[in-house]
């Protein structure tokens, strides 16, 4: 069993699957809610793995932090106290070089579900941390 879960959360009730099933499945594991601020692919940040908030994002940041308060919901209603972090970058890099340098046991990840010629075409966050990271990854569908 992992001590401890990195759950990257965004928003979407698959992303809620995803912390609900690691708070269920593993009980006692630290669990720490990540939401990634995307970074365009040709931001100098995002280029020079430069992470953090930037002052003028302001409808951004507090987006991000709806997110991580109803992550921070969805544990208090399983009597689950969670760790929030938010970051910036490409969200597939991002999680995988936080689970490797934080020394995250396991990332378990919610999928959209996209099948075919949308999965090619719009790219997975999933698919993507399964592929990069050398941590565990569980896919919630």
């Amino acid at each position: 069993m992992p001590d401890r879960i990195l759950v990257p959360v965004d928003g979407s009730n698959r992303s809620d699957d995803a912390l609900e099933y690691a708070i269920e499945t593993f009980p006692g594991a630290s669990i720490t809610a990540l939401h990634v601020l995307e970074s365009g692919r040709g931001d100098i940040g995002t280029l020079s793995g430069m992470t953090g908030d930037i002052p003028d994002d302001g409808p951004e940041l507090e987006r991000s932090e709806e997110i991580l308060e109803s992550a921070r919901r969805v544990a208090a209603e399983r009597d689950t106290e969670i760790e929030t972090e938010r970051g910036r970058g490409r969200p597939d890099r991002l999680i995988v070089k936080r689970a490797e340098e934080d020394d995250y046991e396991m990332i378990v990840i919610g999928s959209h579900g996209r099948d075919g010629v949308a999965r090619v075409l719009l790219g997975s966050v999933a698919e993507k941390v399964v592929r990069r990271s050398s941590v565990p990854v569980l896919v919630v569908r």
